[in-house]
């Protein structure tokens, strides 16, 4: 695992989805970081891939979703 992978892993700040259960259902984990990046991962494999994300493409994701365009 790479210096920046294993930064990412271990970094402080990442939250569960409110839609996770402790019964294996979505299990969504996000992070916002100081360069404005937002990064999700699997909560099950927190060392794992993680997706990165600008803020604007972040933000027009959750306004989709919330709005009902995103299904």
């Amino acid at each position: 695992m790479s210096r920046a992978a294993r930064s990412i892993c271990v970094q402080a700040g990442w939250f569960k989805s409110s839609y996770s259960n402790g019964t294996g259902g979505e299990c969504l984990e996000a992070a916002f970081t100081a360069d404005g990046t937002t990064s999700v991962r699997d909560s099950k494999e927190a060392c794992g891939p993680v997706l990165a994300f600008s803020c604007t493409a972040w933000g027009g994701f959750v306004t989709g979703i919330r709005d009902g365009k995103l299904r």
